[in-house]
């Protein structure tokens, strides 16, 4: 089936701005930035550059791969969106704790320095700065939630200018989020030294009511599936008595 230009546009447009307006304010580039300057603290400028890109192009190939075949993944696995929003948000809290028991000292700051090799780099680039910090859990969910609007049962044709625009979408995403971490320091400049420290224990405690939030919410999802069965059948019975 052929598609005209103004249909496969349109569908084009439509998913690339999809996940661009969802993955955003998930990600959000600006708060990420202020915990990458705190998690890269002791890096040269030109490792910190490297780091930013890498994260940029983890986050990036992340959601095209759970957008294609996240959700066959947690089947083939047997594991729900709960299960993965409990253990990522936990995750996600005691990092936030950490970060806000971190004492910054210039002496700390050398020995960072000393200790941040390109091998330390590239690990620090997938975790904990990629997965969960930039791309958890939520954007996780999201992502797999994206994927399966972008089927159309009726056109294959359709489905493939979706992803198309989806790639591209996700694509701009990490871009966004590589200009923001790339120049994260001259984001926060204008708050001053005190001000920025203020900031970076804020986005701190911030994540760590963010990675409760998240584990709550899975956590009491999986609670109320459990009890309602109990529920129906109590409420079933009770009416059969009547």
């Amino acid at each position: 089936m052929s598609l005209s230009f103004a249909v496969a546009f349109a569908a084009f447009s439509k998913s690339f701005l999809l996940v661009v307006a969802t993955m955003l304010p998930i990600l959000n580039p600006v708060s990420v930035s202020a915990i990458f300057l705190t998690l890269t603290e002791g890096a040269s400028n030109e490792v910190r550059r490297g780091i930013a890109t890498r994260i940029a192009i983890n986050v990036t190939l992340l959601i095209i791969f759970f957008m294609l075949i996240g959700s066959y993944m947690l089947e083939m696995f047997g594991l729900s969106i709960d299960i993965v929003r409990v253990g990522g948000g936990l995750l996600v809290a005691v990092i936030g704790w950490n970060m806000i028991n971190t004492n910054s000292s210039e002496g700390r700051t050398e020995k960072l320095a000393e200790a941040f090799t390109p091998e330390m780099a590239r690990r620090r680039a997938f975790y904990p700065l990629t997965f969960p910090l930039t791309y958890g859990p939520g954007s996780l969910a999201a992502t797999i939630t994206i994927g399966v609007s972008l089927l159309d049962r009726h056109s294959p044709a359709i489905t493939v200018v979706n992803v198309l625009g989806a790639a591209v979408g996700s694509i701009v995403v990490g871009i966004i989020l590589l200009v923001c971490n790339r120049y994260a320091d001259k984001l926060l400049k204008p708050l001053g030294e005190t001000g920025t420290i203020v900031f970076l224990r804020i986005s701190a405690f911030i994540l760590l009511c963010l990675g409760i939030q998240i584990a709550w919410s899975g956590m009491g999802n999986l609670i109320s599936d459990a009890i309602a069965p109990g529920v129906v059948e109590a409420y079933q019975h009770s009416s059969g008595r009547r």
